[in-house]
């Protein structure tokens, strides 16, 4: 007899502590019926009863037969999601933002023809370019002490 009830008390306490650790541990969308806090306390309190009715009621199945007050998480086709729809909206004004601009510089570039001189450029204003002979300090082979 006194092995009868220390096996018993042995499976109660392995089936309450796995019912405890599956509870702690479980993915917090699937739990049904009570937040995680109140089943940890169901389970500590009332050993057999809650770990028994986490395991058949607190335990959500993987399949899309939820009960109503669960979030169920649908997935969805590209073309059906809106925040892919945006992507795709922000993506084509993003390149034809890009080929306005690629059109505006070679607009400018038909305008400004290269070897025009340097009186074609703003800010230059017609003043030449600096000789390109070295000046005191840039003769080639001398060394400042």
């Amino acid at each position: 007899m006194f092995r009868l009830l220390f096996g018993l008390g042995v499976v109660v306490v392995i089936l309450t502590i796995y019912a405890l650790v599956d509870c702690a541990v479980f993915d917090r969308n699937r739990i049904r019926g009570l937040p995680r806090w109140v089943w940890v306390f169901v389970i500590v309190l009332i050993p057999v009863i809650g770990a028994v009715l986490w395991l058949l009621i607190g335990r959500g199945r993987r399949s899309n037969a939820a009960g109503p007050g669960t979030r169920v998480t649908r997935s969805m086709a590209p073309d059906d999601d809106p925040d892919f729809l945006r992507g795709l909206d922000r993506a084509k004004d993003q390149e034809q933002r890009i080929r306005d601009l690629e059109q505006e510089l070679a607009d400018f570039d038909k305008m400004d023809p290269p070897g025009a001189g340097p009186s074609s450029h703003p800010g230059t204003a017609g003043v030449d370019p600096k000789n390109t002979d070295p000046g005191d300090g840039d003769q080639p082979g001398r060394r400042d002490a």
